[in-house]
């Protein structure tokens, strides 16, 4: 895997990737805050990330994968209060839509998904650690904060000086910091908070701030210093830029070799953003459109490049991704190894390795399924099944797709077809009385039902012997 190149936002370029441990990758990536259903960003985090730990098992890596649940935060205590439920109840309930949503979109559970309540001691003995180093203290509110002027680094994973922040003023200016940009490790409790949210330290009872959360749980599962960290661009800075200074602030070494960050999504071409009202959750989506087509139009954008939603754009990827079951319709493939010769093959191999292009790998799928399509070889065909399944595509009976049929294990209802006017039985019944109306000559009747089933967005096509197959449009 020497050829695997890594966009690192820290370095600012392209870099050969190098585990700290040879052929062991320990990969860290900032999960959901669980206290309202996952959005369309949320799901091009877990599927783009998905990908990369995907990419580097099937290279050979041993993957230690870890994704955290954020499940103490502001937002959840808010949301909890208003609903009159505890904290736990709610988290539970969202961490379970946040399983369904991800196993839709074949999402494959990291190895260690830690809960940030679970965390509080490594969390409290990381601020020790601060605060005997000269980078924490007390205010006179009770909060620990961070002394950000303290640490020399601060800035240089987002490129921001410290000038420029504070006249920014990105940080809300609290008159119990030293300075405006100090950020809070240790939130004091408040007589009004529920007494689950309230853990006893030394510095008196309170809750933790969310960057020590990804510091302390990292350092805990994937240690002091480790290979891979990922997250949305939005978490750039601060919560990264913060989880640097803590770490580093705290050990005294470099905290995360590679940072990854992957884009923003834009709807109709302006950010998505629960401020704006236009976001979309994923189960929105999924009501029109099947899982693994929003997983391909994912894929489909370079991880690093805006993703722009848009109906237009979702059935294009549609279109395409019925193309590529197509060509697996028509030709089984064989049961043999994957070949990683094979021209297609070395160009997926190529694709990827160059951070993760995984455009132009979905652009070799294609100019392979035309092979297939061509040759009617099952060795083609097994070979665009194998490199599809890399990136968690194409793995379902191609008829199963082309149907419309909801993927097998899904909890929650995909692609509209709870609320589709013709069953799968309704639409045989139509096909067998068009073809009673052919064989009666009636081709008046035989076109008119063709017209209904194509108006209900099925299209029909005639094979030789009189067959007629179909699809979901």
């Amino acid at each position: 895997m020497s050829d695997l190149k890594i966009y690192n936002t820290l370095a600012r370029e392209k870099q050969p990737f190098s585990p700290i441990e040879p052929g062991k990758v320990r990969m860290y990536v900032c999960g959901m805050t669980v206290y309202d259903y996952c959005h369309l960003g949320h799901g091009r985090v877990m599927v783009v990330f998905d990908m990369v730990q995907r990419w580097l098992r099937q290279s050979g890596f041993e993957v230690t994968y870890v994704r955290n649940i954020t499940d103490i935060d502001d937002k959840i205590i808010k949301r909890a209060v208003e609903n009159g439920e505890t904290i736990s109840q709610l988290t539970g309930r969202f961490i379970q839509a946040m399983d369904e949503d991800a196993a839709a979109l074949g999402v494959q559970k990291p190895d260690h998904e830690p809960r940030a309540t679970a965390f509080v001691p490594q969390m409290l003995a990381l601020i020790k650690k601060l605060e005997a180093n000269g980078l924490a203290y007390q205010a006179g509110d009770g909060d620990v904060n961070y002394s950000v002027r303290d640490f020399a680094g601060y800035g240089k994973l987002s490129g921001k000086s410290l000038d420029d922040l504070r006249a920014g003023e990105r940080v809300d200016v609290n008159t119990g910091k030293r300075d405006p940009l100090d950020f809070v490790l240790w939130k004091a409790a408040k007589q009004s908070e529920p007494e689950e949210v309230k853990w006893a330290s030394q510095w008196g009872q309170g809750r933790p701030g969310w960057h020590i959360e990804c510091s302390a749980m990292a350092g805990e599962l994937l240690g002091e210093q480790f290979d891979i960290h990922g997250g949305g661009q939005d978490l750039q800075f601060p919560h990264h830029e913060n989880e640097i200074a803590q770490s580093e602030g705290a050990h005294g070494h470099q905290f995360v070799n590679y940072w990854m960050h992957n884009g923003f999504v834009r709807i109709d071409n302006e950010k998505m953003s629960k401020s704006l009202g236009n976001f979309f959750t994923i189960r929105d989506v999924l009501k029109k459109y099947d899982p693994e087509v929003v997983r391909f139009f994912i894929l489909r954008a370079h991880y690093r490049s805006p993703l722009n939603y848009a109906d237009t754009n979702l059935d294009d990827a549609k279109h395409a991704l019925t193309r590529l079951y197509t060509a697996l319709k028509e030709v089984s493939a064989d049961d043999l190894p994957l070949d990683w010769q094979e021209v297609h093959a070395q160009r997926v191999a190529e694709a990827m390795n160059d951070d993760f292009n995984t455009p132009m790998a979905i652009s070799a799928l294609f100019d392979l399924a035309n092979e297939v399509n061509k040759g009617k070889l099952p060795a083609l065909a097994r070979q665009l099944k194998g490199l599809a399944g890399a990136l968690g595509l194409l793995q379902r009976v191609p008829e199963d797709f082309l149907k419309g049929r909801a993927m097998a294990g899904a909890d929650i209802v995909v692609n509209g077809i709870a609320e589709a006017a013709l069953s799968e039985q309704d639409i045989l019944l139509k096909i067998q009385a068009r073809q009673a109306a052919k064989v009666a000559r009636d081709f008046t009747a035989a076109d008119r039902i063709r017209n209904e089933l194509s108006a209900a967005g099925i299209l029909l096509e005639d094979r030789p012997g009189g067959q007629t197959e179909w699809r979901r449009a």
